[in-house]
């Protein structure tokens, strides 16, 4: 909740959908791109856009339409016709990590390049964005906008120097765009009739396939030999259900993947420089993420919970019963309470109608906003003493107010547990953190942080407990992999080179996967 209304922000989310069989297809490609965009809308709110294709031979007809605010806002059942006849498409929804929050840095990007348009949806930022811009510029490459994703799109149309005029190597392409950019991005390129899924070498940002399936095989025991719709790839696997789609695999770590009409193939896959460990976001666990989403072959709730069990064994506390702030905490307040064998009750009653606080543009106002946003369940909690789990606290602004609310209605003490460590640095892969200066870990008033907030006591998870929490659970997918170990054995690089698992805790640590550059 803290991290809700501190101005900690979503990145951004990418959806693309293909049909099978025969075209014109019949699966309603705009609708399905829109709902999967629906289910991505936590990862970012600020604009909207699809781009979608007919995929008919060299000079498939583009249409696109984006626009600023919510997915439903953006795309109407009138704008949606804007989208037909289309066999194909790829989506975004936006925060901006870089350039303004305007029309023109809204995506997909359409470009033409010297084998037709191709369109680029990007979720992430890349860490060397500066260097990259002046490359561009400086080889007579025009910017039209601040956005990373219209850096991207450029060096896709870079023609590879051994590419035939009749013939674009996408994935020499690509693998030049790694070499420029070691990382954060998770890429849709759409071009003539094919999508191609793309993550970086250290998997910063996440990006996974669904298979859609006949809606009457949804729930049904046979629906993994059920006819292939279409495929779907996302940044999360939290829409697949809506759009009638099962979960097929997550992309690797490098893996360029090629999904047509036919069939979703690996191209190639590109290892990491000097053996680096994979560096996904671990904060996506923590918070980005919805909790029905699944990374790592693991559930995002069931990591949550995790956490909340850790924390109850490095800070247990006498008390009554556990609660949380509705409710993105609401997972590991449930596994704090079942390892310490407290009842969880619920405290707070949210009014759902009330805007994220985070755009309030003063303190007072911010603070009020909290205020408002919640009723007080007394009943429930009078003459007692609340353990109360949130995700993290980042300035201490949002929690005070809900303490003092607490022991004002009647709690006799208020325990604060962050199913997270303390932020301290910021990121440059893709999340809006504060300014180092801003984060509560980070001033002085962190030394007694429960005096300055009104608390009991304050515990924050350990890196250590978390890192243990979202790595206890995790399960190789062998089988899958060992499918690809040819492509990754062709690249010099066995089995096991692949199967170096890791995390980015670098907003926890200061520690990043990556040299940065400025």
């Amino acid at each position: 909740m803290e991290l809700e209304e501190s101005g900690i922000r979503e990145e951004c989310g990418v959806f693309g959908c293909i049909a099978s069989g025969e075209w014109p297809t019949q699966l309603d490609v705009p609708h399905v791109i829109t709902l999967g965009l629906v289910g991505l809308q936590h990862r970012g709110q600020e604009s909207a856009g699809i781009v979608t294709s007919d995929g008919c031979g060299l000079m498939p007809t583009i249409r696109t339409h984006k626009g600023m605010g919510l997915v439903n806002h953006v795309f109407t059942e009138d704008n949606l016709k804007k989208l037909y006849v289309s066999n194909l498409g790829i989506g975004h929804t936006r925060y901006a990590t870089t350039g303004n929050c305007e029309l023109e840095n809204c995506q997909p990007f359409v470009v033409e390049t010297l084998h037709g348009k191709i369109a680029v949806a990007h979720n992430g930022e890349l860490i060397n964005s500066v260097h990259l811009r002046r490359k561009l510029l400086r080889h007579g490459v025009g910017l039209s906008t601040g956005s990373d994703s219209e850096m991207i799109t450029q060096l896709l149309a870079y023609t590879p120097p051994h590419e035939r005029d009749d013939s674009p190597d996408w994935v020499a392409r690509i693998k030049n765009l790694m070499k420029e950019a070691p990382t954060s991005y998770s890429l849709l390129i759409m071009h003539r009739d094919v999508i191609y899924a793309v993550r970086d070498p250290y998997g910063n940002r996440p990006l996974c396939i669904g298979r859609l399936i006949p809606v009457s095989d949804i729930n049904g025991r046979g629906r993994n030999n059920s006819e292939t719709e279409g495929w779907v790839v996302s940044s999360e696997s939290c829409s697949f259900l809506s759009i009638g789609a099962v979960y097929y695999r997550e992309i690797l770590p490098g893996e360029i993947v090629k999904i047509s009409r036919h069939n979703v193939q690996t191209l190639d896959t590109v290892p990491r420089s000097g053996g680096d460990p994979v560096a996904f976001c671990i904060f996506e666990y923590v918070y980005f993420a919805r909790p029905d989403s699944i990374f790592e072959g693991q559930m995002v709730y069931t990591v949550r919970h995790r956490c909340g069990q850790q924390l109850a064994i490095e800070a247990p506390v006498d008390a009554d019963l556990v609660s949380t702030v509705p409710e993105s905490a609401t997972p590991a307040a449930l596994g704090y309470a079942g390892k310490c064998g407290l009842p969880y009750v619920e405290v707070l009653c949210k009014n759902r109608y009330v805007g994220r606080t985070f755009i309030q543009p003063n303190m007072r106002l911010r603070q009020l906003g909290v205020a408002k946003k919640f009723g007080v369940l007394s009943d429930n909690f009078k003459g007692k003493r609340i353990v109360l789990i949130d995700d993290s606290i980042v300035r201490g602004n949002t929690i005070s107010p809900i303490i003092k609310l607490l022991k004002e209605s009647g709690a006799k003490e208020v325990h604060i547990r962050v199913a997270s460590p303390p932020i301290r640095f910021p990121c440059y892969m893709g999340i809006n953190i504060p300014t180092k200066e801003e984060l509560i870990a980070n001033r002085p008033e962190f030394d007694d942080l429960a005096k300055y907030i009104g608390a009991n006591s304050v515990v924050y998870l350990s890196v250590e407990g978390l890192i243990s929490s979202v790595q206890e659970g995790m399960k190789l997918k062998k089988q899958k992999i060992e499918e690809q170990e040819n492509i990754i054995q062709e690249n010099g690089n066995g089995l096991k080179y692949f199967e170096r698992d890791g995390h980015c805790t670098a907003c926890l640590t200061g520690d990043y996967p990556v040299k940065l550059e400025w």
